[in-house]
């Protein structure tokens, strides 16, 4: 039914955003990932998924298509709603996502607080064959890095933070290119946690 709404950004948390399109606020429910890419944008396009329920109707926005496409596929899995899909993409990053179905990893699935092994199993055999046929490109991390991401991987998990979020963090570190040693890669990765 919707595509995307364009507005300015009224108000922005972790779950949800509220979007002022024409004078009318639109409550968003987003991802973590989402909440991430915004920033501090003041006028933002958001695509969006609209989930009638018996007892309401939400709006879901991501910051780009194959966010979307990837919460509509998990949807149609059953035992997955709308709220699951959106923990999983708060979780997991799209490619994480993406790479963790196609190449059949149901652990990096059931790191997903709430999804066991019988749901990731389901997520992964219904999901499998349409994603690999969807078409979805997605980013490649550069792995020239990877001895030093373990390292800040290993020096955060001592430190008490939950693995799927850390590495998360350090992905889009070293996405932005500007770290080189692991000292300020855990810094960098310690402002986003």
């Amino acid at each position: 039914m919707y595509d995307y709404l364009k507005g300015s950004l009224v108000e922005k948390n972790p779950t949800h955003i509220v979007l002022d399109c024409g004078g009318v606020g639109y409550l968003v429910n987003i991802s973590l990932t989402t909440y991430s890419k915004i920033k501090d944008q003041e006028n933002i396009k958001i695509f969006v998924h609209f989930v009638v329920r018996e007892d309401a109707q939400l709006l879901y926005g991501f910051h780009d298509k194959n966010e979307r496409s990837l919460f509509t596929q998990l949807i149609t899995v059953s035992g997955v709603g709308a709220n699951t899909a959106r923990l999983i993409l708060s979780s997991l990053t799209t490619e994480e996502t993406f790479e963790a179905i196609v190449q059949s990893k149901a652990n990096v699935l059931q790191g997903v607080k709430g999804i066991g092994g019988k749901t990731a199993q389901r997520i992964i055999i219904d999901l499998k064959d349409k994603l690999i046929k969807s078409g979805i490109e997605l980013e490649k991390i550069d792995d020239t890095h990877n001895t030093i991401r373990e390292e800040a991987l290993s020096g955060l998990l001592i430190l008490g933070f939950s693995k799927p979020i850390v590495e998360k963090s350090l992905d889009r570190v070293i996405k932005s290119g500007e770290v080189t040693d692991v000292e300020g890669l855990i810094k960098e990765a310690l402002k986003m946690l």
